[in-house]
C-alpha cells in the first residue's frame, strides 16, 4: 500500500500540495521559535570591551531568595532571580585573585555612562584598556583632567590631541582634555572614553568597588578558573560567556527569549495540528469514493490506514525538508526585529542549530500522522457498501472522540475563566486569558460540522429572502457539506480568535497600565538627565520660579527576603524612588497609613496589599535584596493604597538609586506653584537649565516616555502573534482553495442543469461568505472565552479597551480571503465546457 501511495499522489495534485503548504510553514514557524528559544538558553553574547582577558570575574547577576524563617516547614526551599541592576564586586577582591597561582595580572573594570551633545559612551579608567586592548595611535596616557577618546567617537566629533570638550558623568558636566586617540581590534557597541583612575573611580560614583576583574594568565584558562572559583562571592566566566560581565543584560535577555519563544512556539504548534490536520482530514473526505471503491474490491482497513499514513508520510518528510533551509532565515528575521525594538540585547549572538530542526521536523511528522490516522481510521471503520452512499454525501460528523475533546476543552476554558476571575490580579491574569483561547478553539473545532450546519440553519430566511435561487442553492450545499465547510471555517475561526483576543488584551492592557501610571503622577513636568541628577540640579530646579515642588524619580525592582513573600516571583517587586519631603507633591498615591515626608534614609512605604500579604505595618522592619543585589534592613514609614497588580513599593530616592546601575536618579518630577500653568512652568525649567547637559519636557512627555515602554512588550506579542495570524491566513486560503478547486465536476452538472457561469460564481461567492460569516462567529465566541474575564479583571469592564477598527479589520480581512480563496479556484474550475467538467468525475 506505501507503494500504491507513492504512485497515486501525482494523480492528487491538489491535496498533495495543500497539505504540503500547511506542514510546510508550519514546520518553518516551529523551527524559527526553536531558533529563538536557543538563543535565549545560550544567550551568547561575546565580550567586546573584555576580549582580551581569558578570564573574567564578576558580581552574580542571579541570586538565590531564601525563606528565612526557621519555624518554615520549606525553609529549604530557594527562590531564583535575576538582578534588574549590575552586580560589583568589592576592589580589595583584587589581592586574593592575585595571590592565586597561575594568575599573572589582574586589571579592574569600571563603567559608567558618559553623555556628550548627540552621543553617548562608556567611561573606563586608561589602565583597563588593556582588557580589549585599546592601544594610542596619537598623544599620550591621560592625565588628571585629561581623556583618551576612542577612534570612531574621536572622528566623529573631530577630537584631536590638545582639543578640549565637555563631557557629563555622574550627574557633573566638566571640560577635558583630550590626551589622545585610541584604538581596539574590534567595534564595540559603546564608544570609550578614557580617564585617568582618580577620575574614572570619582565618576563611577561607587569607591571601593568595581564591575567586574580582568585576569591574565599564562597557563591553561579553565584551570586558573577552577582555583579562583570560590574566592569571595564573585562568578568567574571564561569563553563566550565573558560577555555577560561585560552585557549583564544578555541575561534577562535570554530569560524573555526563553519565555516569548515557549509561548509562540507552543501556540504556533498547536496552530500548526489543526491547521495540518484539518487539511489532510478534507483532503481525505474529498477522497471518499476513491476509498469507498477500494473498500468494495476487497482492500482491508489496514491497508487503507496504511496507504492514508503512508501518503501522510511523504507529504510530512518533504515539508519538513524543505523548512529546514527556511526555518533559520525566519529565525534571523525575528530575531533581529526584537532585537531592533529593544526587546533583546543587541550584544545577544542569534543561534539556531540542528536540534530546533529536529524538533520542528518531528512536531510536523506527528502533527501530519496523527491527522492521518484519524482520516485513515475512519476511511478504515465503514463497511464497503455504507462508504459508496457516504462518499456523496458525508453524513456522520459527532464521533466519541470529538465530544470527549470538546467537552473537555469546554470544561479547562472555563475552568481558566474561573480561575482568571477568582484568583488573578491586575496584568497578571493575561497568563491564564491567553491560554484560554486555544482551550475555546479546540472545543469549537471539535464540533465546528455541527455548529456550521447550526449557524446555516439559522442564516436559512435571510438567506432565502436576500440570496433568491443562488443563495437558497449555496445554503444547501453548505449544510450538506458541513465537513467539507468546515475544514475552511476553522483556520478562519482561529485567525479571528486568535487575532481578536490577543490584540485586544494588548490593548486592555496597555490602557490599563497607563490609567494606573497616570493616577499616582501629580507631576507637570519633568527634567531628565542622563548623566544623573546631583543635588545641586535639585536645588536649582526648586528654587526656578514657579516651581511647587520637585522630586528625584528612579525605578527599579527589589527582592524581600524577610519576612519572605510567597506570592513573590523571579521578577521581584516594581520599586520607585521618590524624595521624601516633596513626594506628596508630585505623586498622588493615597496615604492610608504614616506619612511620605519619612522617606529618608533607610525606609519604605509599602502598598496595603503588600503590607498585609507580608503582616507587617508602620513602624516594622523588612529586609530585602536591592537591584544590584545588596541587603538592605528597612523600617516601614507608610502604607499607600494603588491600584490592583500595580502596586510599587517607595524608597527614598538616594537609598534606590545608589544601588541602580547609573548610582544615581535619572529625573526629577517638577510640581508647578499654584496659579502657574504648565507651560510657563516649563519655560521657566528650560531657562533654569539653559547649558546643562538636561531635557524638559511637560506631563504629556512623561505619559509618552511610559507609554513607549509598554509599547516595546505590545510590539513584540503583536509581531509574534502576526506570523501565526499569517500562517492561519495561508492555510485559510489554501483550504478553501483546495475544497473549491476539487468541485469542478459539481459546477459543471449545476450548468447543465440551467445555472449560467454567472449564477455558479455568485453561488461559490455566496458560499465564501457563508464560510466567512461562521469563521467570524465562532472566532468571536473564542476570543470572548478570553478576553471577558481578563478585562473585567483588569479594569471591571466587559469589554476591552481598544478601538472598534481593530475588530472590524478583522473582520474584514477574513471575508475577503474567504471571498477570494472561494471565487478564483470557481472561475478556474468554470472555465471548461459544462460536459466536459460532468464528464470528468471527482
Amino acid at each position: 500500500m506505501f507503494r500504491l501511495a507513492l504512485r497515486t499522489l501525482r494523480l492528487r495534485k491538489g491535496g498533495f500540495i495543500a497539505t504540503f503548504v500547511a506542514a510546510f510553514f508550519g514546520a518553518v514557524m516551529i523551527s524559527a521559535c526553536g531558533g529563538l528559544m536557543e538563543t535565549g538558553i545560550r544567550a551568547d553574547a561575546p565580550p567586546q570591551r573584555l576580549a582580551a582577558a581569558p578570564i573574567v570575574v564578576s558580581g552574580p547577576q542571579e541570586i538565590q531568595v531564601y525563606r528565612d524563617n526557621p519555624a518554615d516547614d520549606d525553609k529549604g526551599k530557594t527562590k531564583s532571580a535575576t538582578l534588574p541592576e549590575r552586580s560589583r564586586v568589592d576592589a580589595t577582591l583584587a589581592d586574593r585573585l592575585s595571590a592565586t597561582p597561575g594568575v599573572s595580572t589582574v586589571v579592574g573594570e569600571l563603567n559608567f555612562p558618559v553623555v556628550l551633545p548627540d552621543a553617548s559612551a562608556l567611561g573606563h579608567a586608561w589602565d583597563s584598556a588593556v582588557l580589549t586592548p585599546y592601544a594610542l595611535t596619537a598623544g599620550h596616557a591621560p592625565a588628571a583632567g585629561e581623556v583618551v577618546v576612542d577612534a570612531a567617537l574621536a572622528g566623529e566629533k573631530g577630537l584631536t590631541p590638545g582639543s578640549s570638550f565637555a563631557f557629563a558623568a555622574h550627574g557633573a558636566t566638566a571640560d577635558y582634555r583630550v590626551a589622545g586617540i585610541a584604538e581596539g581590534p574590534h567595534a564595540t557597541t559603546q564608544p570609550a572614553v578614557f580617564f585617568a583612575a582618580a577620575d574614572a573611580e570619582r565618576l563611577a560614583g561607587h569607591p571601593g568597588q568595581v564591575d567586574d576583574f580582568g585576569v591574565f594568565t599564562d597557563q591553561d584558562a579553565a584551570t586558573v578558573a577552577g582555583r579562583i572559583t570560590g574566592i569571595g562571592d564573585a562568578v568567574v566566566l571564561t569563553g563566550d560567556d565573558r560577555g555577560h560581565a561585560e552585557f549583564p543584560e544578555a541575561v534577562s535577555s535570554g530569560d524573555n527569549l526563553v519565555v516569548l519563544s515557549a509561548v509562540t512556539g507552543g501556540l504556533s504548534t498547536m496552530v500548526a495540528i489543526f491547521v495540518v490536520a484539518s487539511t489532510l482530514l478534507l483532503s481525505t473526505q474529498q477522497r471518499q469514493r476513491e476509498l469507498a471503491l477500494l473498500r468494495a474490491i476487497g482492500t482491508t482497513p489496514r491497508q487503507l490506514r496504511r496507504m492514508v499514513l503512508g501518503e501522510a508520510l511523504v507529504v510530512g518528510l518533504l515539508a519538513a525538508g524543505a523548512a529546514a533551509g527556511l526555518g533559520p532565515l525566519l529565525g534571523r528575521w525575528l530575531f533581529d526585529r526584537l532585537s531592533g525594538a529593544g526587546a533583546v540585547a543587541e550584544a545577544v549572538e542569534f543561534h539556531l542549530g540542528w536540534l530546533p530542526k529536529v524538533v520542528a521536523a518531528g512536531a510536523t511528522l506527528v502533527a501530519v500522522l496523527i491527522a492521518a490516522f484519524v482520516a485513515g481510521r475512519r476511511a478504515g471503520r465503514v463497511r464497503p457498501t455504507e462508504a459508496l452512499a457516504e462518499s456523496t454525501v458525508p453524513r456522520r460528523w459527532l464521533t466519541p472522540v470529538r465530544l470527549i475533546v470538546a467537552m473537555l476543552s469546554f470544561g479547562g476554558g472555563t475552568a481558566l475563566g474561573i480561575v482568571t476571575l477568582a484568583v488573578m490580579t491586575g496584568p497578571v491574569a493575561a497568563s491564564t486569558a491567553g491560554p484560554a483561547v486555544l482551550l475555546w478553539a479546540i472545543g469549537v473545532a471539535a464540533i465546528s460540522p455541527g455548529v456550521t450546519k447550526l449557524v446555516a440553519a439559522l442564516l436559512h430566511l435571510p438567506m432565502r429572502a436576500l440570496g433568491g435561487v443562488v443563495g437558497r442553492t449555496a445554503l444547501i450545499n453548505t449544510r450538506a457539506g458541513a465537513l467539507r465547510v468546515s475544514g475552511a471555517v476553522t483556520p478562519i475561526m482561529l485567525a479571528v480568535g486568535i487575532a481578536t483576543a490577543n490584540i485586544y488584551l494588548q490593548t486592555t492592557q496597555q490602557a490599563v497600565s497607563q490609567q494606573a501610571f497616570t493616577e499616582d503622577l501629580r507631576a507637570d513636568a519633568v527634567v531628565a538627565a542622563p548623566a544623573g541628577v546631583t543635588p545641586e540640579l535639585t536645588r536649582r530646579i526648586q528654587r526656578t520660579p514657579g516651581v511647587g515642588g520637585a522630586s528625584e524619580y528612579v525605578t527599579s525592582t527589589v527582592f524581600v527576603t524577610e519576612p519572605f513573600d510567597d506570592s513573590q516571583d523571579q521578577d521581584g517587586s516594581a520599586a520607585i524612588g521618590v524624595t521624601g519631603g516633596a513626594a506628596a507633591q508630585t505623586l498622588s498615591v493615597k496615604v492610608t497609613a504614616g506619612t511620605l515626608d519619612a522617606l529618608t534614609g533607610n525606609t519604605v512605604a509599602l502598598p496595603d496589599t503588600v503590607a498585609a500579604d507580608l503582616h507587617r505595618n508602620v513602624g516594622d522592619r523588612i529586609t530585602l535584596r536591592l537591584g544590584d543585589g545588596s541587603q538592605a534592613d528597612v523600617r516601614v514609614v507608610a502604607l499607600v493604597s494603588q491600584r490592583t497588580g500595580f502596586e510599587s513599593l517607595v524608597f527614598p530616592a538616594g537609598l534606590l538609586a545608589a544601588h541602580t546601575t547609573a548610582g544615581l536618579s535619572p529625573q526629577l518630577l517638577v510640581r508647578a506653584a499654584p496659579g502657574i500653568d504648565a507651560a510657563a512652568l516649563t519655560t521657566n525649567l528650560k531657562t533654569a537649565t539653559a547649558g546643562l547637559p538636561v531635557s524638559v519636557g511637560d506631563r504629556d512627555s512623561l505619559v509618552a516616555a511610559h507609554a513607549k515602554g509598554d509599547q516595546v512588550g505590545a510590539w513584540v506579542n503583536y509581531l509574534m502573534v502576526g506570523m501565526i495570524i499569517a500562517y492561519t491566513v495561508i492555510s485559510v486560503v489554501n483550504t478553501l482553495v483546495m475544497a473549491t478547486a476539487r468541485r469542478r465536476r459539481e459546477f459543471g452538472v449545476q450548468r447543465l442543469g440551467g445555472f449560467t457561469r454567472t449564477q455558479v460564481l455568485r453561488m461559490a461567492g455566496v458560499e465564501g461568505g457563508l464560510v466567512a460569516t461562521i469563521g467570524v462567529l465562532l472566532g468571536t465566541v473564542v476570543s470572548a472565552g478570553a478576553i471577558v474575564p481578563f478585562c473585567l479583571v483588569a479594569s471591571d469592564s466587559v469589554l476591552p479597551s481598544g478601538p472598534a477598527s481593530i475588530y472590524l479589520s478583522v473582520i474584514g480581512i477574513a471575508v475577503v480571503l474567504a471571498l477570494f480563496a472561494s471565487l478564483v479556484p470557481a472561475w478556474a474550475a468554470t472555465r471548461a465546457r459544462p460536459i466536459d467538467a460532468a464528464a470528468v468525475g471527482e
